[in-house]
């Protein structure tokens, strides 16, 4: 399966990626490549990043993980208006750190947009612990769009629901650490874990935008809703007519997703 965004540029820079994976990793090394995120949930918009996992078989090297950023430099668009390129997001893991599940587990690697400045300086992603792999491994099984090696659900195991929820949740502070310089993508995001938590469905960052909306007071839903029209590419990026409004709407949010968080 591709990316359901199937315009030429999306289908290239796809794979453009995969060869990068290629040549940075031996062939026995790489147990299976995975789209997921809005590729998988519902299609790419026109602000989607594409989400790509790869599960290998051996820890990386620096060389490796220094040859996959300078690649990805080169191949991700770097979220400027109007640039053909999607943002990549491209993460890592080895395949004995999440199968057998354990939290939290081992990210190998993980490269985004929103760390291009750090790499242009020379920094590399370093193996960590990546609780957010709880959500990347369901929705790339849920999924189930390889595009290299057998379907996932032959390479993962399924992770327990309460450990999508710690994720979610352990995520929410680096969330709000954000919301003034990735305001959009952090009111989507805030509004998919409500939905998760409520729901138990991993929806597109549109859907759970349209759920949230149906249950926000009125005084909360302008927020929101330009943040969904953004990503949509309805409206143009805007942020200063709502400005004094940005803040309460997500310490709204994040009452309900506190409020859904066993033990909080």
């Amino acid at each position: 399966m591709r990316a359901e965004a199937t315009d030429g540029v999306t289908v290239t820079q796809t794979d453009d990626v995969v060869r990068l994976i290629r040549e940075v990793f031996d062939a026995d090394d790489i147990v299976g490549v995975y789209l997921h995120g809005s590729a998988v949930l519902g299609g790419l918009r026109p602000h989607s990043d594409l989400d790509v996992f790869v599960v290998a078989r051996r820890r990386t090297t620096a060389g490796q993980r220094q040859a996959l950023t300078d690649g990805l430099l080169a191949i991700s668009g770097d979220g400027t208006p109007g640039e053909a390129l999607r943002p990549v997001e491209l993460t890592v893991a080895v395949q004995d750190d999440i199968r057998p599940w354990a939290y939290p587990p081992r990210c190998e690697f993980q490269y985004g947009e929103w760390l291009r400045d750090a790499y242009l300086r020379g920094e590399t992603p370093e193996p960590e612990p990546g609780p957010d792999l709880a959500l990347l491994v369901t929705m790339v099984l849920r999924g189930r769009a390889p595009l290299v090696g057998p379907e996932p659900g032959h390479v993962l195991d399924p992770v327990p629901p309460g450990d999508v929820v710690r994720a979610m949740a352990a995520g929410v502070p680096e969330l709000l650490a954000e919301l003034d310089t990735d305001t959009r993508n952090v009111l989507l995001t805030l509004a998919r874990i409500w939905t998760t938590l409520a729901t138990g469905d991993i929806k597109s960052k549109d859907g759970a935008a349209d759920w949230v909306l149906e249950r926000l007071p009125a005084e909360h839903r302008p927020v929101l809703a330009r943040a969904r029209a953004v990503y949509l590419g309805d409206e143009e990026e805007r942020w200063e007519d709502l400005l004094p409004q940005v803040k309460p709407h997500a310490q709204y949010v994040v009452q309900e997703i506190e409020r859904l968080t066993p033990g909080h």
